[in-house]
């Protein structure tokens, strides 16, 4: 990844970001750069300021302080409604509408941008064949004949019918089985990898960021406290709030090794 990914538009970067609700301080002076087609895990536990660190991304909630520049543009200057169609936003429960087919919740971005009927239609087909929902079983079912796991692949569908260079993912898969969990998070991250999208990916599942992060924030009482990979926060924890959250997956490894050997 290079400097060159502010050329395409993917790269994201936070300066100082902050927000504040009242007297509590939910972001904290937060500074972080994604680059294009990286998977970065915002890790820590529940109220740290993941959440809301992606809806300043969005402009769901607008900052306290600080800026968010995507693409070396600060993303205030873009039209809202523009930006928040270029990102796609997952996130756990998926909020499919109900009242419509899959594909028609699949093609409902595209037919906003006005997208022919014929090139949505085939964006759909396209897009549920990635997601392995075979188009012609799948395409005109009613969301409530879905597994839980279906509506996930659905959900990441949606969010990649308009082709976005960023992803925003908001512990998409925690309500999930291990088995499709597990199959999910390979399967997006073969998508991404694929398509080089820039994505944030929200947890506080401490073996779900080692295994899908190529880099990993940790946050702590909305402040960021450490960034590094999976084999640096492993190896090197920079403070004992690190250290803990790694004790746990550290342990079930060394477990399962004991498993492994028979002892």
């Amino acid at each position: 990844m290079t400097d060159d990914s502010d050329r395409s538009g993917t790269t994201i970067r936070l300066n100082n970001l902050s927000k504040s609700y009242g007297q509590t301080r939910a972001v904290i002076d937060l500074t972080l750069t994604i680059t294009a087609g990286e998977l970065l895990v915002l890790l820590g536990t529940s109220g740290c300021g993941k959440t809301t660190t992606l809806k300043l991304i969005n402009r769901l909630i607008e900052p306290t302080g600080g800026t968010v520049d995507i693409g070396g543009i600060p993303h205030t200057d873009i039209n809202i409604v523009e930006l928040r169609r270029s990102i796609g936003y997952i996130f756990q429960g998926v909020g499919l509408f109900p009242h419509m087919t899959v594909g028609q919740n699949v093609g409902i971005a595209p037919g906003l941008e006005g997208w022919e009927k014929s090139q949505i239609n085939a964006r759909v087909d396209e897009l549920l064949e990635m997601m392995d929902l075979p188009a012609e079983k799948f395409r005109d079912r009613d969301i409530a004949e879905l597994s839980g796991g279906q509506r996930q692949r659905v959900g990441v569908a949606r969010a990649l019918a308009i082709q976005p260079k960023i992803m925003l993912m908001d512990e998409p898969f925690g309500a999930l089985d291990p088995l499709t969990r597990n199959t999910l998070q390979k399967e997006y991250q073969e998508i991404r990898r694929s398509l080089n999208v820039t994505t944030i990916f929200v947890t506080h599942d401490m073996t779900e960021a080692l295994l899908l992060g190529d880099r990993i924030a940790v946050m702590e009482e909305g402040r960021l406290v450490q960034v590094g990979t999976p084999h640096e926060l492993l190896t090197a924890p920079n403070t004992p709030y690190v250290e803990h959250l790694m004790a746990t997956p550290r342990e079930q490894a060394d477990r399962l090794e004991q498993l492994v050997s028979g002892t």
